[in-house]
C-alpha cells in the first residue's frame, strides 16, 4: 500500500504543539505530518508503516511490529516517544522501553509495592508501563504470565497491583516488536492479546537504493526530534476526528459484511471479533481525516483491512496467508458498499 502523499510542509515549527492549538481537522493534519515527518527523518524506506503507526496513535490503538532484527522497529518507537513533550519529573514518562526476556516478572512491567521504613507503610512504585509510549521489545520472548500483565493496561488503561487499581493516562500506546525468524525460546502471543493490537505491521526489507539512502543520511550523532507534541494535543486531536469525520451506514454495513465473509470462509477457523470492528471505526476516521476528507469511504477500509484484520484470523491447516484471505473476502463487501454510498 502506498504511503500518503504530503504536498504541504511535513514539519511544524519546533514550538510545542499543545492541546489548545488543535482546533480543527487542519490542525490534526499538521500534527500527523509533524509526527510522521520526525520519524521519516530517522527511518527511511518505511513511509507506509510510519503513516499507519501515527494513525494508530491518533486512533487510540496499539501496534505490533514484525521484522527481522535491524529493520528499524525500535528506532521508530524511540523517535515517536521522543516527540512527546511533557514536563520532566513524576512517575509518568513520555517514553519507556521494556526488553522482554524469559526471566522477566509481571512486577517488572506494572510496578510493585515497596515497604517504606520512614512511614512503616507499603508504597506503590510504578513500573515502566506508566508512560505515554511503551516499547515492548521482543514481546514474544517472555512468558504468558508477563504478557498477560499488559492485557489490563492495553484494554482498560489501568494497572491493578495488590488489589489496588492505578489509572494510566489517556495517551497510552504500546508498540510491541517481534522477530518472525528466530522462534527458539519464544512464547507465541495468544489470540486474546493479538486482538488488543489495532494493527500488525510487517516492515519490508529495504531495496538497494533505500539502503544506500540510509547509509548516506545516517549520522554518528542522532539529531533531536523535529516535532514536539504534548499528550493533550493528541487526545484533543482524537476528539476532533471523532466529532467531525462522518461514518455512514454503508461503512458500518461493509465492516459487518467483511466479518461475516471471513467467518463463512472455509479457510478460516476463527474470524474477527466485534472488538475489531469497533476499533476499526475511529481508525478509518483518522485515515480519512489525514487525507483531507471529513467522511469515510470504502477505499479507506480497503487500504487498512489487512493490518486491521489479518493478525486476528486463525486459519485451518494448509492455509497460511491471512492477508490473501482478507483481501479476497473484502472484495464483494467493498463493491456493495461503494454502490450503496453512491446511491444515497
Amino acid at each position: 500500500m502506498p504511503a500518503l502523499v504530503m504536498d504541504e510542509p511535513m514539519l511544524v515549527e519546533l514550538a510545542t504543539l499543545t492541546g489548545d492549538r488543535v482546533d480543527d481537522l487542519d490542525d490534526v493534519r499538521v500534527l500527523f505530518r509533524s509526527l510522521t515527518g520526525a520519524i521519516r527523518a530517522r527511518v527511511q524506506g518505511c513511509d507506509d508503516v510510519i503513516d499507519q503507526i501515527v494513525t494508530a496513535v491518533l486512533a487510540d490503538g496499539h501496534v505490533l511490529l514484525e521484522s527481522a532484527p535491524g529493520g528499524g522497529k525500535t528506532e521508530m518507537a524511540n523517535t515517536l516517544g521522543r516527540c512527546i513533550a511533557r514536563e520532566p519529573g513524576g512517575d509518568y514518562a513520555a517514553f519507556r522501553r521494556i526488553q522482554f526476556t524469559p526471566d522477566l516478572m509481571p512486577s517488572d512491567v506494572t510496578g510493585t509495592a515497596v515497604f517504606e521504613p520512614e512511614t512503616q507503610t507499603l508504597a506503590f512504585r510504578p513500573g515502566p508501563v506508566f508512560a505515554n509510549i511503551v516499547l515492548a521489545d521482543e514481546i514474544n520472548r517472555t512468558s504468558p504470565k508477563v504478557q498477560a500483565a499488559l492485557l489490563e493496561a492495553m484494554a482498560e488503561k489501568q494497572v491493578t497491583v495488590d488489589n489496588h487499581t492505578h489509572p494510566l493516562e489517556e495517551l497510552f500506546v504500546v508498540l510491541a516488536t517481534q522477530n518472525p525468524i528466530d522462534m527458539s525460546g519464544t512464547f507465541p502471543l495468544p489470540r486474546a492479546q493479538l486482538d488488543r493490537f489495532l494493527f500488525k505491521l510487517v516492515l519490508p526489507r529495504l531495496p538497494r537504493e533505500k539502503q544506500l539512502e540510509v547509509l548516506t543520511k545516517r549520522t554518528s550523532r542522532p539529531s533531536a526530534p523535529t516535532a514536539a507534541v504534548t499528550p493533550e494535543a493528541i487526545v484533543r486531536a482524537r476528539e476532533i476526528v471523532a466529532d467531525n469525520v462522518r461514518v455512514g451506514p454503508a461503512i458500518h454495513e461493509c465492516l459487518v459484511d467483511i466479518a461475516e465473509a471471513l467467518h463463512a470462509d472455509r479457510r478460516v477457523a476463527l474470524g474477527i471479533s466485534t472488538r475489531a470492528l469497533v476499533l476499526a471505526v475511529p481508525t478509518l476516521q483518522v485515515w480519512a481525516a489525514v487525507q483531507g476528507r471529513d467522511y469515510v469511504t470504502p477505499r479507506d477500509i480497503k487500504a487498512l483491512a489487512v493490518p486491521l484484520f489479518a493478525h486476528r484470523l486463525e486459519l485451518h491447516a494448509g492455509a497460511k496467508d491471512t492477508a490473501l484471505v482478507v483481501n479476497e473476502c473484502l472484495a464483494a463487501p467493498i463493491e456493495a458498499a461503494t454502490r450503496r454510498s453512491l446511491s444515497r
